[in-house]
């Protein structure tokens, strides 16, 4: 029999979701509620965490011997500390439990942005008139999608509807979604320059990580919107604020940012975007609706289900992506 540890803090609806799909036969211990955590953690063989930086003490670590899997709750694993997990343990995100409420949001990001909706706002409330100013329609134009994952996916079935046709990459190149085009990372210029739109859904990893610089944002149209729904170290910051001051046409939404109180304890930007009239931007709550955690939890608990049932599971991670 296996021990699950939930090192997070969960409310009573989250405890009851977790029970109701892994049963009442097997023992889950709530991290955060006992008081020998030592004892609780050297009998761990799964744990379901959020941020374990912040849940487990670095000397806990070490105490972790029989864990064979750490499934989290959030979908990305960029905050996981692998080089304290030893090789045998893997971590599996929670890939697909936002994908609704992100592409949503994402939508929202492209409309209010494609529409100029926060530009005509304030020289509305300058009491300028300006009706001749156009807006662009979504009909007709290119978008592509970094990451087809749930998230992307996603993304283009919402897209699809407004007569949006679709480029992507993903780590095959190969899928299941009727796309115009679809590659890998070796594609990346291609999508760049015949794009419209670019929506940002990878994970942030080794191969990631300040993925669009100068150079990309260059291969970009002039009037393109770039949308970035993931990690923010996806993108480097000076390079997009430089070139959002300088293509003044050129849009960004930004939900994911460099420094977010999750990881750092602090929310900051080092440049002027809010200055912008070409910027908009969230904070990181695109997947953040009513009942999105309790979902969540529901999702991650069915993946630690179907690994206890020899099942096939989901967000297996590649640890050399990220060390």
């Amino acid at each position: 029999m296996k021990n699950i540890v939930v090192t997070f803090d969960v409310t009573k609806e989250g405890k009851e979701i977790i029970s109701q799909e892994l049963g009442n036969s097997l023992p889950i211990f709530y991290l955060q509620e006992e008081n020998d955590r030592e004892k609780i953690l050297e009998k761990a063989n799964i744990l379901i965490s959020w941020n374990p930086n912040r849940e487990l003490r670095d000397e806990e670590y070490q105490l972790l011997k029989k864990v064979e899997i750490m499934q989290l709750i959030s979908a990305g694993v960029d905050h996981v500390p692998f080089s304290k997990l030893s090789e045998n343990q893997t971590v599996l995100g929670n890939v697909g439990a936002y994908a609704q409420p992100m592409a949503e949001h994402t939508i929202a990001l492209i409309l209010t942005l494609a529409k100029r909706l926060f530009i005509e706002y304030q020289k509305l409330k300058e009491n300028i008139f300006d009706q001749s100013s156009k807006n662009r329609m979504l009909k007709g134009l290119t978008c592509g999608i970094l990451g087809l994952g749930g998230i992307g996916k996603a993304i283009a079935r919402l897209l699809k509807a407004f007569g949006v046709k679709i480029m992507a990459l993903n780590t095959s190149g190969v899928t299941d979604v009727q796309v115009e085009f679809i590659g890998t990372l070796k594609n990346l210029d291609k999508i760049l320059k015949e794009s419209d739109i670019i929506v940002i859904a990878l994970p942030l990893s080794r191969k990631t990580r300040n993925l669009i610089g100068k150079r990309e944002l260059n291969l970009m149209k002039d009037n393109a919107i770039l949308i970035n729904v993931s990690r923010g170290g996806i993108i480097e910051e000076k390079a997009l604020y430089e070139h959002l001051k300088s293509h003044p046409y050129f849009m960004a939404g930004i939900d994911a940012w460099w420094v977010e109180p999750f990881q750092q304890g602090k929310f900051e930007v080092h440049y002027p975007f809010f200055d912008l009239p070409n910027f908009i931007g969230s904070p990181h709550n695109s997947g953040i609706v009513e009942g999105a955690i309790e979902e969540a939890i529901k999702f991650a608990s069915l993946n630690v289900k179907n690994y206890l049932d020899s099942r096939e599971i989901r967000g297996v991670t590649s640890r050399e992506d990220y060390n």
